[in-house]
C-alpha cells in the first residue's frame, strides 16, 4: 500500500502550525498560488490555480494510516486532489500525494470585506523563510498572484487562529517583500478584532 502525502504551500509550510513529523521540501510543476475568497470563510486564503509556466516550492508531509480526518477538517473549505504526478520529491518509493485546492465554483476575488490577515501572511512567510531561506520569501510572493487584494494588519491583534510570534529579522523581511510588490495593510480598527475573532473562530 502506498503511503500518503499531503503537498503544503501555505500555511501548513509553517511546521508550528501541524503535529506532522515527516516533512520533505518539494517543488509542485504547473501551478501557481494565488488569493481567493470564499463563502466558505469570512476572510480570503491561499489558494492554486493551474498555469504552466510557473513552479510552486513548499513541503510534503506524511499522513500517518492514511487518515485525513484531521486535516480534512482543517481545510474543510478546501478540496482535497490527487497531485503525484506534478510534484518533485526526494522520496525513493511511490507515494500517493495530495493537496487542497479551492474549486473554482467556490471562490473570487478578495474584497474589503473579505481581506487577507496580515497574521496569515506573517504565519505562511516566516514557514518559508525557515525552510528555503530569504529567497524563498523572495519567490514566495513572486509565484502568489493576487497582492492586489487588501491586507488587514492586524499584527498586534492577531486573528489568524494559528498565528505565529516573528522575531523583528522576519517581521522586517515580511515587510520588505509587501513593500516591493506594493500593497500596504490597513490598520485594524478599534473594536474590529473581536467581530473578525468571532467569525473566524
Amino acid at each position: 500500500m502506498k503511503e500518503s502525502y499531503f503537498f503544503a504551500y501555505g500555511s501548513l509550510v509553517n511546521r508550528n502550525t501541524h503535529q506532522y513529523a515527516d516533512c520533505s521540501l518539494a517543488r509542485l510543476h504547473g501551478w501557481r498560488r494565488v488569493w481567493r475568497h470564499t463563502n466558505l470563510r469570512p476572510i480570503a486564503y491561499l489558494t492554486v490555480e493551474p498555469d504552466p509556466c510557473c513552479e510552486v516550492d513548499g513541503l510534503i508531509a506524511h499522513v500517518p494510516n492514511g487518515d485525513w480526518s484531521t486535516l480534512d477538517y482543517r481545510e474543510s473549505a478546501y478540496d482535497r486532489i490527487n497531485i503525484k504526478h506534478v510534484i518533485s520529491h526526494p522520496k525513493l518509493e511511490t507515494i500517493n500525494v495530495a493537496m487542497y485546492s479551492l474549486p473554482n465554483d467556490k471562490h473570487s476575488q478578495p474584497t474589503g470585506e473579505q481581506p487577507v490577515l496580515l497574521s496569515y501572511i506573517d504565519t505562511v512567510v516566516q514557514g518559508y523563510n525557515r525552510e528555503f531561506g530569504e529567497r524563498g520569501v523572495e519567490n514566495f510572493f513572486n509565484t502568489t498572484s493576487g497582492w492586489t487584494a487588501p491586507i488587514l494588519d492586524d499584527r498586534q491583534r492577531p486573528i489568524y487562529p494559528r498565528h505565529q510570534k516573528l522575531s523583528p529579522r522576519e517581521t522586517a523581511l515580511i515587510d520588505a517583500n509587501l513593500r516591493r510588490i506594493g500593497n500596504t495593510p490597513v490598520n485594524l480598527s478599534k473594536g474590529d478584532s473581536a467581530t473578525w475573532l468571532g467569525a473566524c473562530a
